[in-house]
């Protein structure tokens, strides 16, 4: 366990592992500073809940394992260390605990002058002060050493490791090795343990990363515990299983592993992942209180959704190698449906509408899989994996904007621009680095990530990776590109927007009909840049932007200006320099941009208009008053620097840009 120290899950995951056949808990959470930083110190009456835990560990049949880091600092040929060593340790199994571990991994294999003078090496180190805290112990049944997991530590190889050959000769016979083949295995064999056996001179213990999400802030590993052979049962002293960080994640993980260790046969992985999921369907229904029950539940197809989109460390499930697959093609294609391909079937044509129609489909289903985690009964279930489903969301709305416009603007030979852009950037996903033999850590972001990195925007990871907001709305957003048919929504939106902002009606009782002749110009001469953002009771916000700024200016000139000189007064506009335009063709307009509670949506409906933009230019700026701190700061964090001011122009504003 490496959650939060005397959490109510601690309890709730005992009741479960005795509910499904587990026998064995170990207790080091790293958030208990006296399990590793200050390991020297012992509990205070205060903290001696331990002992609850313990008790209730072993009324459940359960083994209790208490385990201790000192590997950072311990002096090892320090009597004084020794010493305040067996004084923790006696202090636990005062407690009732039986059953203890001692960890040396993820330490600096240097010695002090004073360890290299008293022993033979750093193995020789640590099996010394091992046996002899076992043998103070008084030798109890179960006693786990974790060696030191290091490259060095273990050349030329595993069975043929100075470091290993110790432990495996001095470490007394009864001392359990903890063993990790990999940090993160994709797979466990017979064959790969066979030499770990043997260099051990013992069966190992299992240490399995498989479900631990720490390495990541945007994973989480829903699916079930598989790859690992049933007969390993029957050649290990054991297999402990370090879950994902929240305790809710780790319902279909630990079930699944019951199910491992009752099975007889590998194929039953599928009846094991199958009754898992129906009784997590039960929990995740139920409210954690009586009177903090959501609005509603999730369905069958909805938790199986949650699971395939954050399944395991090497292997999407279903759903999300759909979502990439789909992208990943609908990319590759986008030539079938441009209006200047004379050479594609109409087929062709068809089958890439269709799929684009099915990827589009399952970006809907991650967005409503959001809102009902968020209105979902049990509220400790949301308050876990929340972040995760918000920020898969966040990239799905992205993702299908970018589909719908790809489609829209693909088909207007009008609004083409230099359209090949869209795969020059983004090409790598994790399917191109995450061979078998590497660490699930080569790529971040697993799903999501690998969703932003096929966008042309995807390499800019500010625009994607940001704290989920304190207060979770279960409102069901969509992003899509602007129709003609919104303009009048939208110019009463935006009307009512600047009445409440800027303190009543007077400001254009004058002229009613200025909010819409300010926006006109991009919907009329640019609405492919433009996108809408809508909630469940229509439009509630739009982005708009200009991909070349000099020629649309000149096109006002000719279509817009002259019309709208008989409305309003003359006006001193003044003009972009070129030194701003060259390096910055583009300009993005924040004048429908909607306050929200989750400000994560405005977010995401101005990252749809970058990956548009980014795929016909290189830069884009902003124009925003310099009062207006919460634009500027909203901009700031997407990036955008600051590189004109209004005092070298006729305008007011701050200009701010970003290249793409």
């Amino acid at each position: 366990f490496y959650g939060r120290p005397w959490s109510m899950d601690q309890r709730k995951v005992l009741f479960q592992m005795q509910h499904w056949g587990l026998n064995t808990y170990l207790y080091g959470p790293k958030d208990d500073l006296k399990h590793r930083l200050l390991w020297r110190e012992v509990y205070s009456p205060e903290e001696e809940q331990l002992r609850t835990l313990i008790v209730e560990a072993q009324s459940r049949g359960l083994r209790f394992v208490y385990a201790l880091s000192p590997g950072q600092d311990i002096v090892f040929s320090s009597s004084c260390d020794l010493t305040l060593l067996k004084r923790k340790l006696r202090q636990v199994s005062d407690l009732g605990c039986q059953a203890f571990a001692i960890l040396f991994d993820d330490i600096d294999h240097s010695m002090c002058q004073a360890d290299s003078e008293a022993f033979t090496s750093f193995a020789h180190a640590q099996v010394t002060v091992t046996n002899e805290i076992y043998r103070f112990l008084g030798e109890p049944p179960v006693f786990l050493f974790c060696p030191t997991y290091c490259g060095s530590l273990c050349s030329p190889s595993v069975s043929k490791s100075p470091y290993l050959q110790t432990v495996g000769e001095d470490l007394l016979p009864n001392i359990t090795v903890i063993w990790t083949s990999k940090v993160i295995s994709r797979k466990l064999s017979l064959d790969s343990l066979a030499e770990v056996e043997s260099v051990l001179q013992r069966p190992p213990l299992i240490w399995d990363n498989l479900h631990a999400n720490d390495y990541d802030s945007r994973r989480l590993f829903l699916g079930p515990f598989k790859g690992r052979e049933p007969q390993l049962r029957n050649h290990l002293r054991g297999l402990l299983l370090n879950p994902n960080c929240e305790f809710e994640a780790n319902y279909i993980p630990l079930h699944t592993l019951g199910s491992w260790h009752r099975a007889e046969k590998e194929d039953m992985k599928d009846r094991a992942l199958s009754a898992a999921l129906k009784d997590w369907m039960e929990e995740l229904n139920q409210p954690l209180q009586a009177l903090c029950s959501g609005k509603g539940q999730l369905s069958e197809s909805q938790v199986r959704l949650l699971v395939g989109l954050h399944y395991l460390p090497h292997e999407h499930g279903p759903s999300a190698q759909k979502l990439l697959q789909d992208l990943t093609w609908l990319k590759t294609n986008c030539h079938l449906v441009s209006a200047n391909s004379k050479k594609a079937a109409p087929q062709k044509v068809d089958e890439w509408r269709g799929r684009a129609s099915r990827f589009l489909s399952l970006c809907e289903d991650i967005a409503q899989l959001h809102c009902s985690v968020v209105g979902g009964n049990n509220r400790a279930v949301l308050y876990d994996l929340y972040p995760y489903v918000w920020d898969l969301r966040n990239t799905a709305l992205v993702a299908k904007a970018f589909i719908c416009w790809l489609g829209r603007v693909l088909s207007d030979s009008s609004a083409l621009g230099s359209w090949k852009n869209c795969f020059q950037c983004g090409k790598t996903t994790g399917a191109d680095l995450l061979g078998v033999e590497s660490e699930p850590w080569v790529f971040k972001g697993g799903v999501s990530g690998e969703v932003q990195m096929l966008l042309p925007i995807g390499n800019s990871s500010e625009l994607f990776t940001h704290p989920p907001p304190l207060f979770p709305t279960s409102r069901l957003y969509n992003i899509r590109p602007y129709h003609s048919k919104d303009k009048v929504e939208l110019y009463r939106m935006v009307r009512q927007f600047h009445l409440r902002t800027q303190g009543g009606p007077e400001s254009s009782a004058a002229h009613p009909d200025v909010i819409g002749d300010c926006l006109g110009p991009c919907l009329a001469l640019c609405p492919e840049y433009s996108f809408i953002l809508e909630d469940e009771l229509g439009v509630c916000g739009c982005v708009l932007g200009i991909l070349d700024v000099r020629s649309f200016a000149k096109r006002c000139q000719a279509s817009w200006i002259p019309a709208m000189r008989d409305k309003y007064p003359p006006e001193d506009q003044g003009e972009y320099p070129d030194s701003l335009l060259y390096h910055f063709p583009s300009q993005l307009r924040l004048d429908a941009l909607p306050e929200l509670v989750d400000i994560s949506v405005s977010r995401t409906l101005l990252t749809a208009l970058l990956t548009a933009l980014k795929a016909n230019s290189q830069g884009v700026f902003c124009e925003v008053q310099p009062t207006d701190r919460q634009r500027l700061e909203f901009l700031t964090k997407l990036g955008f620097l600051e590189i004109l001011r209004g005092e070298a122009r006729s305008r007011e504003g701050v200009v701010l840009g970003r290249l793409l």
